[in-house]
């Protein structure tokens, strides 16, 4: 077993069945670099649904944007075969739907962050951006996109 999916287990961690996509696909490799689309917040299987600042608490998103961390660790290993093909983690993009008031987008994506550095350690360190946007497909709470370098 991999380095990697034995922190993955020891954290308690079972990473799901990777996603799949319509028009697109869910990662592209080019060169030593793997860039994954967009990943929605998902509950129970369904898409989690909100918005910072009105029907959801910071704490709430955070645990949104965790989530959103496993499915795209379970999109990194589908498309690569290993997660040790992993150098770094070279940049998160979180996309958080909140009100016009709710200013604590970088608070919800250390849900994500934080994941990825208790999972790669110093490889997981990465650069990012938040922000808070007036909508995301399906209503989620939550859409962010990674790119990693191997």
């Amino acid at each position: 077993m991999s380095k990697i999916l034995e922190r993955i287990k020891t954290l308690g961690i079972d990473l799901p069945p990777p996603g799949s996509a319509a028009a697109y696909v869910m990662a592209v490799t080019t060169g030593n670099t793997v860039f994954l689309s967009g990943h929605i917040a998902k509950r129970d299987g369904k898409p989690w649904v909100g918005k910072l600042g009105q029907d959801m608490d910071t704490n709430t998103g955070k645990a949104a944007a965790r989530a959103i961390a496993i499915d795209l660790i379970a999109t990194l290993q589908d498309h690569l075969g290993s997660l040790d093909k992993i150098k770094r983690i070279v940049k998160v993009m979180g996309l958080v739907n909140s009100t016009a008031q709710y200013t604590e987008q970088h608070l919800v994506m250390n849900g994500c962050s934080e994941l990825l550095l208790e999972i790669f350690g110093d490889a997981g360190k990465h650069a990012r951006s938040a922000f808070g946007v007036a909508q995301i497909p399906l209503g989620a709470c939550v859409e962010i996109e990674l790119i990693a370098e191997i």
